[in-house]
């Protein structure tokens, strides 16, 4: 058996079903609450990047729109008073170093050498200088010479003896080399200015800003040439992970935003 098929009733009911589709759309629509209408803002973390010491700007190597990420340069300064610190810092610690080093490691044998030959001539002026005393004095007792040319001789002799004494205490010095307590000293000393030499170190590589975030430069306030104080601020980083929307939402409105709410927005600028 052959069946027709009526194709102004499949039309007509595919209408029918579409109607009926537009019209619980339509009902569903005028169901919703309308939409709002707020006027409102972007904001984002903004960090603000000052120089800790002052000097004068020698380049930027930013500009407001670039990207940048932790550890980028930012601003290059030329600062004579750090550089001239660090120079005299450094001369300080060489030579602090230096006395360090040779309090730990003695004199050279030369040195100790010459101080020992010191010692030797001194002994042996010493010893002349006590036979021509005896001579002076077996003299004097015969009254063979005036007792001024016998007080004289007895001073030449002491004076030798003395420096002889004061010979070997350097030949003894010099053998042994520096105490412990002048070794600590010195240790000491190259410590503490290898200190001052690291402090201007850091004031040195301060003069180089570098970006201590990631993000986008929205402002650059700094122009080649220019003194820069300290503590003033030359660069801003904007965060742009971290964002949020600030809505004008007034009173009686407010129970579509609750805490936890959640809702959809379209941003007119970012369509």
């Amino acid at each position: 058996m052959n069946m027709k098929i009526n194709t102004k009733m499949v039309l007509g009911g595919a209408l029918a079903a579409t109607l009926v589709g537009v019209l619980g759309y339509g009902l569903w629509r005028a169901s919703q609450p309308a939409p709002e209408v707020f006027q409102g803002q972007m904001e984002a973390l903004e960090t603000d990047i000052a120089a800790k010491v002052s000097g004068r700007i020698a380049q930027v190597l930013v500009q407001e729109g670039d990207r940048v990420q932790v550890g980028t340069p930012l601003i290059r300064m030329d600062s004579p008073e750090v550089n001239a610190k660090l120079a005299q810092a450094s001369s300080a610690q060489e030579a602090a170093q230096a006395v360090a080093s040779k309090a730990e490691h003695g004199a050279r044998p030369q040195e100790v050498e010459m101080a020992r030959m010191n010692w030797q001539r001194a002994v042996a002026a010493a010893e002349l200088a006590a036979i021509s005393f005896q001579r002076v004095e077996n003299l004097a007792k015969d009254g063979l010479v005036a007792a001024q040319k016998r007080d004289e001789a007895e001073a030449n002799f002491k004076a030798s003896r003395d420096a002889a004494t004061a010979a070997k205490a350097q030949y003894d010095m010099a053998s042994m080399g520096a105490r412990a307590e002048d070794k600590a000293a010195a240790s000491a000393q190259a410590r503490q200015v290898g200190g001052v030499v690291a402090e201007v170190e850091a004031a040195k590589a301060e003069t180089e800003l570098k970006s201590p975030v990631a993000g986008e430069i929205s402002k650059v306030l700094a122009k080649a040439g220019e003194l820069s104080p300290q503590g003033v601020a030359v660069v801003s980083v904007v965060d742009l992970k971290d964002q949020w929307v600030v809505l004008n939402v007034r009173e009686d409105r407010l129970q579509r935003f609750g805490l936890g709410a959640e809702f959809d927005a379209t941003l007119p600028a970012l369509a």
